[in-house]
C-alpha cells in the first residue's frame, strides 16, 4: 500500500502545510492534509494519516508514524520527525517542519498536521511529544 504524503510545513501560501485551500496540508476537503475521508491526512482508517495500524500516520509501532524510536516519525534524533536540526520535523528552517516560508523541497509527512497531531496525540496520552510539537509552534508564532 503507497501511503500519501503531505507538506508538513508551516507555510500558508498556496502548497503549503498550513495552507487551507485546496491541495494544503490544511485543506479539509478531497485531497487535503486536513481531510477525514479516504485517503486524508486526518482519516483513520487504512492508510490515512489518523489510523493508528500499520503504515498509518499514528501508527507506534517500529517504522510508524508516530513512532518514538529511531527512525520514527515522533523520533527526537537525526531522521527524526520531532527532530529539531536540518531537515527535521521541528526544524524552523528551509526544508524542515515548523519553515514558514516557500519551499520547493518540503519536509514532508503521512501525519496529520502539526496543529492537529497535537490534540491526536493528547488523545493517545503522548503528552510529552505533544508539548514538544505545540513548543515549536508557539516559537514560530502560530496562534491557529
Amino acid at each position: 500500500m503507497s501511503l500519501k504524503m503531505w507538506v508538513r510545513n508551516m507555510y500558508t501560501g498556496p502548497g503549503g502545510g498550513a495552507y487551507t485551500g485546496p491541495g494544503g496540508g490544511m485543506y479539509t476537503g478531497p485531497g487535503g492534509g486536513a481531510y477525514t475521508g479516504p485517503g486524508g491526512g486526518m482519516y483513520s482508517g487504512p492508510g490515512g494519516g489518523a489510523y493508528t495500524g500499520p503504515g498509518g500516520g499514528l501508527y507506534t509501532g517500529p517504522g510508524g508514524a508516530a513512532y518514538t524510536g529511531p527512525g520514527g516519525g515522533l523520533y527526537t534524533g537525526p531522521g527524526g520527525g520531532l527532530y529539531s536540526g536540518p531537515g527535521g520535523g521541528l526544524y524552523s528552517g528551509p526544508g524542515g517542519g515548523m519553515y514558514t516560508g516557500p519551499d520547493s523541497k518540503p519536509y514532508m509527512g503521512v501525519m496529520p498536521p502539526w496543529p492537529l497531531l497535537v490534540g491526536e496525540l493528547r488523545q493517545m496520552g503522548m503528552n510529552q511529544q505533544a508539548n514538544l510539537i505545540a513548543e515549536a509552534l508557539r516559537s514560530i508564532g502560530w496562534r491557529g
